[in-house]
C-alpha cells in the first residue's frame, strides 16, 4: 500500500486526519486533499486501498472493491494498518485523530468506528453503509455523512438503514443530503468512461468540503483553545 503523508508547518505535535480514498484509489485529488488539510494545521495521511494502483476501468475497480466492501474484517485490517502508520508519525498526536473517507474509504472509516477505534470524529461522503448488528454502539465519536439525493448506489433505502443504525446505537450522527447530486459528486471529472449515476456537482462538492471542515473544527480543532483564566 502506498499512501500520501502531508505535514503542517512547524515542528510540534498536532491533530491528525486519516483520509480514505474512493474505490479507484489514491490519485492527485486525494493527495491535494491531504495537502489542504496540512495547510490548515493537520497531519494528514491519505491511505491506499489498491496496492498503489489507480483504477481507470470501472469493471476492474468494482471487481476489486466489491469483495472488500463485503468483508468488514478486511476493511478494518486496512483501516487499522493505516491508522497505525498515522499514529507512529512523530508530528501526529495519537489521541487526536479523525477519519474522513469517500466511497470505499468512507466505509472503512465507519468500520474503524464500529470496531471501537479511538477517533474524535468520522466524516463520510458517498458512504452511508451499514455494519453488522449492534456494532455501531462501539462508535465513540460524532459521525457526519454526506450523500447526493440522486445517488443510485447510496439510495434512499440505504440512507434510511444507515440513519436507523446510528440512531439505535445512540451515536451523535448527522446526515446531509445534497439535492440533485449523483454518486461521487465531490470528485472532479476524470479521464474515464461515463458511468450512469455518477457525476460531478461543483457547488455541492465545495459545500461537502466545507461541511467536513466544520466537523473537524468542532471535534478536532487544529489549534486547541487555551484554558479559561
Amino acid at each position: 500500500m502506498i499512501g500520501h503523508l502531508a505535514l503542517p508547518t512547524g515542528s510540534g505535535r498536532g491533530p491528525a486526519v486519516l483520509l480514505g480514498p474512493e474505490g479507484p484509489g489514491v490519485n492527485d485529488f486525494q493527495r491535494l486533499r491531504a495537502d489542504a488539510l496540512a495547510e490548515l494545521g493537520y497531519v494528514a495521511f491519505a491511505f491506499d486501498i489498491n496496492g498503489g494502483r489507480w483504477f481507470t476501468d470501472t469493471a476492474e475497480m468494482l471487481a476489486h472493491t466489491t469483495p472488500l466492501l463485503a468483508d468488514p474484517a478486511r476493511m478494518r485490517g486496512i483501516g487499522h494498518a493505516a491508522l497505525d502508520v498515522l499514529r507512529a508519525e512523530p508530528r501526529a498526536d495519537p489521541a487526536r485523530i479523525a477519519a474522513v473517507g469517500y466511497g470505499t474509504g468512507g466505509a472503512i472509516a465507519l468500520e474503524l468506528g464500529r470496531d471501537g477505534a479511538d477517533l474524535r470524529a468520522i466524516a463520510t461522503v458517498n458512504a452511508t453503509t451499514t455494519g453488522r448488528p449492534g456494532e455501531a454502539a462501539r462508535i465513540r465519536c460524532p459521525v457526519w455523512a454526506g450523500v447526493g439525493s440522486e445517488d443510485p448506489i447510496m439510495a434512499r433505502a440505504q440512507r434510511e438503514d444507515f440513519t436507523a443504525e446510528m440512531q439505535a446505537a445512540g451515536v451523535d450522527w448527522r446526515l446531509t443530503v445534497y439535492g440533485g447530486a449523483l454518486h461521487a459528486f465531490h470528485h472532479p471529472p476524470v479521464d474515464a468512461p461515463v458511468v450512469p449515476g455518477v457525476g460531478h456537482h461543483p457547488l455541492h462538492a465545495q459545500r461537502a468540503w466545507r461541511d467536513v471542515l466544520d466537523l473537524l473544527a468542532e471535534c478536532l480543532p487544529a489549534t486547541e483553545c487555551p484554558p479559561a483564566t
